[in-house]
């Protein structure tokens, strides 16, 4: 959500000096098989990277969507 969506585009990178790369994580995770939405709100309104295209597996998704999500969910994981 807001600013956080940027994590989905390759053109991320971590700050130098950084020890984790969450948009290599995010990667990996789909990689995986997990399922990844992004808030389609925040998709056009926020992100320093607003014109570069987000990975494949990135899902633009809705705020009702991610309520039924979460609500559907055993466990849920947030970063």
């Amino acid at each position: 959500m807001n600013d956080s969506v940027d994590m989905a585009r390759d053109v991320c990178k971590a700050p130098e000096g950084y020890d984790q790369d969450l948009s290599k994580m995010l990667k990996e995770l789909i990689a995986q098989g997990a399922l990844v939405k992004v808030c389609g709100t925040c998709m056009t309104r926020c992100g320093i990277y607003k014109n570069h295209p987000y990975f494949e597996g990135a899902e633009r998704s809705t705020m009702p969507e991610l309520a039924d999500w979460v609500t559907d969910s055993d466990r849920v994981i947030t970063f």
